[in-house]
């Protein structure tokens, strides 16, 4: 009688390859590199289209260069979630610009988000339900929520939350500033330069340091259990 004998290393892999790799997580979050150019081009066109011309031009054409993108995503069958978020805030910045005739209100939506943003983070920290833990429990951990067993993690989590929510306001500190001022120009370089650059930073150091905590540590249980 022969003993089977099967091997499956496919079976209870390592903790470190049960996560996407850190590229492959950059790049499904950020749209890779078509996903950032494509989320910047209607603001670029906006921003062009109004120092050279009028404000309203600059409001058609950055609408339709995202509806645009948007249609061509569809038609070749890619994922939307980018295209639809983008359009989104410009549509919304664009109706806001349309309406009052001042260009620096294409911004508005944008500032506005980004201080809720930023305070839903901070508070979030302060209950110790950081958001960037749930975050990661949907995005990347397909739902589960383990870290909220590993006070390691959920310290992690929450410090993470709170880098996460200084650097939005931050950001947004300083286009509201140009917005109170009035800069209309430099508020749309401002958006262009604070936007995509320091969110691809700060999940830089998000995906590699969680990934390093759950390398590197086991879990500590709680106390009492």
């Amino acid at each position: 009688m022969t003993t089977h004998r099967t091997t499956e290393p496919e079976i209870g892999p390592p903790d470190d390859e049960r996560l996407p790799s850190l590229a492959e997580q950059m790049a499904d979050q950020l749209g890779g590199w078509r996903g950032l150019v494509e989320s910047s081009i209607p603001v670029v066109v906006f921003v062009i289209a109004n120092v050279v011309g009028e404000l309203r031009p600059a409001v058609i054409a950055s609408v339709a260069v995202a509806l645009l993108i948007a249609g061509l995503r569809l038609a070749q069958r890619r994922p939307v979630r980018h295209a639809v978020n983008g359009l989104f805030g410009i549509a919304i910045g664009a109706a806001i610009a349309w309406r009052t005739g001042n260009e620096r209100d294409f911004y508005l939506p944008g500032i506005l988000y980004g201080i809720g943003y930023g305070l839903a983070l901070l508070v979030s920290a302060a209950i110790r339900q950081p958001l960037v833990g749930w975050i990661w429990s949907v995005l990347v951990a397909k739902g589960r929520a383990e870290w909220r067993n590993d006070p390691r993690l959920v310290r992690t989590f929450t410090q993470l939350t709170m880098l996460w929510g200084v650097v939005w306001l931050a950001k947004v500190g300083v286009q509201a500033g140009l917005y109170l001022a009035h800069q209309d120009t430099a508020l749309g370089v401002a958006r262009l330069a604070l936007g995509y650059p320091p969110y691809a930073l700060l999940l830089l150091i998000t995906v590699w340091t969680v990934r390093r905590v759950t390398r590197e540590t086991e879990p500590e249980p709680l106390p009492g259990a």
